[in-house]
């Protein structure tokens, strides 16, 4: 791999990640596909290998997994320096527009309407996720055995349970075919008890700084799995224990953390301005990312020693196919929403076609066109 063992320039680090915190719609799906095509096709930083280690490792620590696996990245091509650049110049333009959002929800009571822009964008990051399984799975899946345990990690995170459980799952089978045990039984599987929805009453509440970058950090550093996790956690926290917010304002922030690029949990940005302003979408920003720079920082240096442990190796073999089980799961699911009539399936067709057959294509212009087009059709019809 040409390149690949020279340390990657620091503007060149920022200009990708900051491009793709502007592009990068869709959730963490969405992201890793991105991530996988530009720094494993396109400039060939790490091999595919190397980045499904990065994933089943970033997808093992709280925090949001694409930005998580955004500093992995950063680290291994730049160093700490690396890792800090990437990761904030990740979080960076999403925080951005979505502070802006804030300050037009605070001043004007509503959310701008993005539909058609979403209409087109959802079926070509369908498309992005659909090529970035396709090829991880091929390196993924090194036999039989790893098939079976990606099937039944499908199936689990089908019926609902925990992505982590799922994970584990995943490399305790594996790790059981590489220590010839039969018995393998999966008992851990554990609900997740959700705390009960209750009506709270409309307030725009002012926080102190301090008390939001805290509860921010706790968060940050105990939230694994999806946005719909993290709503959990921030009900918790800030309708019920403090009743700063609504719950119907609660709902409005985790919208504007999915409809907005870069990481879902850029959603604090939101709360954070609700709160205390300027300096309060701060506070809760670099709380809730904090966390994730911390363990990646901690875990990085782990991960070569891990894939030259035959046992560790072999249940990280395991995590990776069940992460990719799991965006299968996410992809069908964000499919169901995306594929509204036959404009967005030839979308995602004519985007398909194009990425498996240019696979160095830049997707952001993909992302663009189809945005745009979908912008257009609202406009008009």
């Amino acid at each position: 791999m040409a390149g690949a063992d020279r340390p990657t320039p620091l503007w060149d680090i920022a200009r990708l990640f900051l491009k793709l915190g502007t592009t990068a719609f869709g959730g963490p799906a969405a992201h890793i596909a991105m991530l996988q095509h530009e720094v494993v096709e396109r400039r060939a930083w790490i091999t595919q290998a190397e980045f499904l280690d990065h994933l089943g490792a970033s997808n093992l620590i709280p925090g949001p997994t694409s930005t998580e696996l955004v500093i992995h990245i950063g680290r291994k091509r730049g160093g700490w320096p690396g890792l800090l650049v990437a990761g904030t110049c990740f979080i960076l333009p999403a925080a951005l527009m979505v502070g802006i959002l804030a300050w037009a929800y605070v001043r004007y009571g509503s959310l701008p309407a993005v539909s058609g822009l979403l209409y087109g964008v959802k079926p070509v990051v369908i498309a992005i996720i659909l090529q970035a399984l396709w090829k991880l799975g091929r390196t993924a899946v090194k036999s039989l055995w790893l098939a079976v345990v990606g099937v039944l990690a499908l199936g689990l995170s089908t019926f609902g349970v925990s992505p982590l459980l799922v994970l584990i799952a995943g490399g305790i089978l594996a790790l059981a075919s590489v220590l010839h045990r039969s018995r393998a039984k999966a008992a851990l599987l554990l609900p997740l008890n959700l705390p009960p929805l209750a009506p709270a009453a409309a307030t725009f509440a002012s926080a102190g700084l301090w008390p939001i970058f805290l509860i921010f950090v706790k968060i940050g550093a105990m939230v694994f799995g999806s946005g719909y996790v993290l709503l959990v956690f921030l009900r918790a926290d800030l309708v019920e224990r403090h009743p700063w917010l609504t719950q119907q304002q609660l709902l409005d922030a985790v919208a504007v953390g999915q409809i907005t690029p870069g990481p879902v949990f850029t959603t604090a940005t939101f709360l954070g301005y609700l709160l205390h302003g300027t300096s309060g979408a701060i506070a809760a920003t670099v709380g809730i990312f904090l966390p994730g720079f911390v363990f990646v920082a901690i875990s990085a240096p782990l991960i070569p020693k891990i894939r030259q442990s035959r046992i560790a190796g072999a249940a990280l073999d395991g995590i990776n196919v069940a992460s990719l089980a799991l965006m299968a799961v996410v992809t069908w699911q964000l499919a169901r929403s995306a594929l509204v009539d036959w404009t967005t399936v030839a979308l995602l067709l004519g985007s398909a076609a194009l990425l498996f057959r240019f696979p160095r294509l830049n997707s952001a212009w993909l992302i663009g066109g189809a945005g745009l087009a979908g912008a257009l059709r609202y406009a008009l019809w």
